[in-house]
């Protein structure tokens, strides 16, 4: 198992959780998605795998909920 740490900006509520939950829940081998909500900051967002998912895979699901993947 392996966890990534991810730094997403832009999330505000509940549904935001939801549906960057989703989209990397989507990504082959991803198996868990924790979010640590942080309104109007940068929500931390935990994502535990198989095996190392591609970075710009995971860019690319968070971006496809609406939001941005910030440098941590």
């Amino acid at each position: 198992m392996t966890t990534e740490l991810l730094l997403v900006e832009g999330m505000t509520c509940e549904h935001c959780v939801r549906s960057v939950t989703e989209e990397l829940t989507e990504l082959d081998g991803v198996s868990d998605v924790v979010v640590a909500l942080v309104p109007g900051g940068a929500s931390s967002v935990t994502v535990t795998s198989e095996a190392p998912v591609d970075a710009d895979a995971l860019r690319g699901a968070v971006a496809e909920a609406g939001y941005q993947v910030v440098p941590s």
